[in-house]
C-alpha cells in the first residue's frame, strides 16, 4: 500500500486526495487537495473561476494517540458572481477555520458532556478556541427553519450571573426544543425575537405561555395582538404558596412579640408541612397539620386557600373552573389575610389568561426543564462571563443539534 493511500484512509475524509506525506517534529503533515476539479466559493458553494493563489496553510485534524495530523493545502481565491472575491471552499473544513470538520465536531461533542477546560486539555487547544469552535458548529448545524411555522411557544427567563444578568429563551411547544435566545429579560429583548421572525410569522402564533412577567406581556400585546396568552399555572400557585409562607412568618413574629416562643417555634417548623402537596405528607406531618387546624385557625385558613386554588386548575371544564375561581376570589378577599388579599387582586386582574390553561392545558414546564439543563451547564462551566457563550452552549446542548464525531466502532477480534 502506498503511503499516500494509507494517509488518506487514516484521515478518513471524503472528497480529498493525498499527494504527499512528511513529518514535522511530532506532527504528521499530509499535503492534500480537493477531489473536485473546479474551485468553489466558500460562501455559496457554487463553482467559480479562480482569482489568485494564496500561500499554503495547514488545518489541524484529529490525531492518532499523541500524534498530531495536519492537512496542508495552498487554496486559491475565487471570483464568485454572487458573493465577490472569497477563498475557495475545501471539503475538510468550515469557512474561516483552521480545524477540520471532524476535529470541530469532536470538540462540540465533548463540550456537550464536560466543561471547556477539559475539552481544551483533551484536544490540545486554547480555552478560547473551544468557544469559537462551538459558535461555528452551532451556526453550521442550527436549523434555519426553526423559526418558521411557530404556533405555540413558551417564554421564560434564565439568570446566568449575579446582578440581574438574564437571557430570554423561547421554546416551541410542538417540537419541544429551544428556537431562540437573547440577552436580557425585558420587553425590548422579546421585541428582538419578533423582529427576527417577522410580522407574518408573528401573526401565525396562536398561544404563548409565560410566567406573568410584565415585560413579556407588553411585547406580546404589541407584536402579536392576536396570540392567546396563557399564564403558567405553577407560577400562579406559587403566588398562593408565597402568601401562605408570608402568613406563617407574620404569625411567628406576632408570637415572639407576645412572649410566646413555644408557639412561634411550632409554627416556624411547619413551613414545609404547609407548602407540600397533601398526598406527599407523612403521618407525622399530618399530625402537625391537624394541630395547626385545631390551634391556629388563620394559618390553617391560609393552607386551605392554597389547596383550593390548586384544585381550580384540576377542573376539566372552563365553566366549572371559572365558577370555582370566582368563589375562591371572594373567599380570599374576605379572608382577613393581607397576603391573600393581594394575591386575589393580582389574579382578578389576569383572570382570563389564568383560566386559559383549562382549555389549552399548556404550562411553562418544558421551559423550566430547559432552565434546569441550563443551570447544570452553567454549574459545570463554573459560570459564564457573557450571554453569547451561554447561548452557544444552550443551542449546542438543547437546540436539537445532531453532532456525529468520528467515534471508534465496536472492537473486532480479527
Amino acid at each position: 500500500m502506498r503511503i499516500t493511500k494509507f494517509a488518506r484512509v487514516l484521515i478518513g475524509i471524503a472528497s480529498l486526495f493525498v499527494t504527499d506525506v512528511f513529518f514535522v517534529d511530532t506532527c504528521l503533515v499530509a499535503r492534500v487537495r480537493p477531489s473536485w476539479r473546479q474551485p468553489r466559493c466558500a460562501c455559496c458553494g457554487k463553482i467559480a473561476p479562480g482569482y489568485d493563489r494564496r500561500p499554503a496553510r495547514r488545518w489541524v485534524h484529529l490525531g492518532v494517540g499523541a500524534l498530531r495530523i495536519l492537512l496542508e493545502y495552498a487554496p486559491c481565491r475565487v471570483h464568485c458572481p454572487d458573493c465577490g472575491v472569497h477563498i475557495e471552499k475545501v471539503p475538510w473544513a468550515r469557512r474561516d477555520s483552521r480545524f477540520t470538520i471532524d476535529f470541530e465536531d469532536m470538540a462540540a461533542y465533548l463540550a456537550q458532556i464536560t466543561n471547556k477546560t477539559e475539552v481544551a486539555a483533551i484536544l490540545g487547544i486554547a480555552w478560547a478556541t473551544v468557544g469559537n469552535i462551538i459558535e461555528r458548529v452551532v451556526a453550521g448545524k442550527l436549523d434555519p427553519e426553526r423559526l418558521a411555522d411557530l404556533k405555540r411557544i413558551g417564554i421564560d427567563e434564565f439568570s446566568y450571573r449575579r446582578r440581574h444578568r438574564y437571557i430570554t429563551i423561547v421554546v416551541d411547544h410542538d417540537k419541544q426544543r429551544i428556537v431562540w435566545a437573547g440577552e436580557g429579560n425585558s420587553a425590548n429583548t422579546l421585541d428582538t425575537f419578533f423582529a427576527e421572525i417577522g410580522e407574518d410569522a408573528a401573526a401565525k402564533l396562536e398561544i404563548a405561555t409565560i410566567d406573568m412577567a410584565g415585560g413579556y406581556i407588553k411585547s406580546l400585546e404589541k407584536n402579536a395582538p392576536n396570540v392567546q396568552i396563557v399564564f403558567d399555572r405553577f407560577h400562579v400557585q406559587k403566588l398562593a404558596s408565597d402568601a401562605v409562607d408570608q402568613v406563617r412568618r407574620d404569625m411567628v413574629r406576632q408570637y415572639r412579640e407576645g412572649d410566646d416562643p413555644d408557639a412561634a417555634k411550632t409554627i416556624k417548623r411547619s413551613r414545609f408541612v404547609l407548602l407540600k402537596n397533601r398526598w406527599d405528607l407523612s403521618p407525622k406531618e399530618w399530625d402537625r397539620l391537624a394541630a395547626i387546624q385545631e390551634h391556629n385557625a388563620p394559618l390553617y385558613r391560609a393552607y386551605l386557600l392554597k389547596e383550593s386554588l390548586a384544585a381550580v386548575f384540576e377542573e376539566t371544564r372552563a365553566s366549572s373552573a371559572k365558577r370555582e375561581l370566582a368563589r375562591w376570589l371572594k373567599w380570599a378577599s374576605r379572608s382577613k389575610l393581607k397576603p391573600f388579599v393581594r394575591v386575589a387582586r393580582t389574579i382578578r386582574q389576569h383572570k382570563e389568561r389564568i383560566l386559559a390553561y383549562i382549555e389549552t392545558r399548556l404550562t411553562n414546564g418544558i421551559t423550566e426543564g430547559f432552565n434546569s439543563k441550563l443551570r447544570m451547564i452553567a454549574r459545570r462551566a463554573f459560570g459564564f462571563h457573557s450571554a453569547g457563550a451561554l447561548i452557544g452552549m444552550l443551542f449546542l446542548c438543547c437546540g436539537g443539534l445532531t453532532i456525529d464525531p468520528p467515534l471508534p466502532g465496536p472492537w473486532c477480534p480479527w
